[in-house]
């Protein structure tokens, strides 16, 4: 087997071990997702693509290859040919079987190399998809566990009323309704006073800007003037 066939044979075989490795059951996809997000993958996807593309290429090249000297050592004429010479016809058997490996190796490692990049595609779309029904889940959780909750207030509102205790709760909830209307206010109060610090740091800002802008038009009339003090100096020497 020449270097180039060995080295095909070779990725073959670490695209089978990679492949056996990514359907072990007990890694989740979770845990995949986890290892494809290293930030060693992170330098080496700006290279990625190309990578794949070019090796789809000279898989496809070595395939058309092989395929070419299957379809040389298994014509006719060159079988009538070989049949007279019981050593070459062992020759041209031999060829024939090395073309047809040749074949299937390059064949398979184009194949597995498509279905691995699958692979990795359908494994980071079900760790996603896990991810978000987990959150999903958890907020239904919440909001079942809120429904809950006002269920039983309701439920020991209606008590309370029709025990007699209405007046306690109404209390109750007015004394809350003033602690949140306190809050707010003292929130609004906060607001204004940012509000009126920025418009103060605005209208200072104009002023320096107003500044600037009359001291840069000072400058370049002094330098208007310079520049035209110095054009007659010159025309004066002429």
């Amino acid at each position: 087997m020449t270097l180039q066939w060995t080295a095909v044979a070779t990725f073959l075989y670490v695209e089978i071990g990679i492949l056996l490795l990514l359907c072990i059951p007990f890694i989740s996809a979770t845990r995949w997702q986890s290892i494809f997000k290293l930030k060693i993958w992170d330098k080496l996807s700006p290279f990625w693509n190309k990578g794949f593309l070019t090796m789809i290429i000279v898989l496809i090249v070595l395939f058309l290859d092989a395929l070419r000297e299957v379809k040389k050592y298994s014509g006719a004429e060159t079988g009538k040919d070989a049949k007279l010479n019981p050593n070459m016809y062992d020759h041209m058997h031999m060829k024939l079987f090395r073309a047809q490996r040749n074949l299937y190796i390059s064949g398979f490692s184009l194949f597995l190399w498509l279905v691995m990049r699958r692979v990795i595609t359908l494994i980071n779309q079900l760790a996603t998809a896990k991810n978000t029904t987990g959150a999903l889940q958890a907020q239904a959780e919440s909001a079942n566990q809120a429904a809950k909750k006002y269920m039983e207030d309701n439920e020991v509102l209606k008590k309370a009323l029709e025990e007699g205790d209405g007046d306690k709760a109404t209390v109750e909830g007015n004394e809350l309704l003033r602690e949140e209307l306190k809050k707010l206010k003292e929130n609004l109060t906060n607001s204004e006073d940012e509000l009126k610090k920025s418009k103060s740091d605005l209208e200072a800002m104009k002023v320096q800007s107003g500044g600037l802008t009359r001291e840069y038009d000072r400058l370049l009339s002094e330098h208007q003037t310079l520049q035209n003090q110095n054009q007659s100096g010159d025309k004066k020497d002429d």
